[in-house]
């Protein structure tokens, strides 16, 4: 059996480079690692860290095509944070005039949860543990 050590990173790729951009770092608080330029692709990378550990790939290219993302959609349904206080991540989500969808309780462990979008509408959940 293939032996796996853990999550590396989750690649996204955004429709505009400078929205997407402030939204990892303004919003959500990430850590930019590394920014490369690759002129040769029309194309920015972005590596993003969370607490000291790295996450994030953010690409950009030209005219990408567009994907359905919805949280129940076939594919990669969502990225998921987790929060220790869901009110206080809302708060501050709210604070940037961002609107989580409302809370729910994952009816498995009765914790706490709610969705918002990336700018590009990527399912973005947090979990409050």
């Amino acid at each position: 059996m293939l032996k796996l050590n853990a999550i590396h990173h989750i690649a996204i790729i955004c429709s505009d480079y400078q929205k997407s951009k402030a939204f990892y770092t303004e919003v959500l608080g990430f850590n930019i690692d590394r920014e490369v330029l690759r002129a040769e692709r029309q194309s920015y990378k972005l590596d993003l860290s969370l607490n000291g550990q790295y996450c994030i790939e953010l690409f950009s290219f030209p005219s990408p095509p567009a994907r359905t993302s919805r949280p129940e959609a076939c594919g990669l349904r969502h990225i998921a944070f987790e929060v220790t206080d869901i009110e206080e991540a809302i708060i501050a989500l709210n604070a940037k005039e961002i609107y989580p969808e409302p809370v729910r309780v994952d009816e498995f462990t009765g914790k706490r949860f709610t969705f918002f979008a990336d700018p590009d509408d990527l399912p973005i959940e947090l979990y409050e543990v």
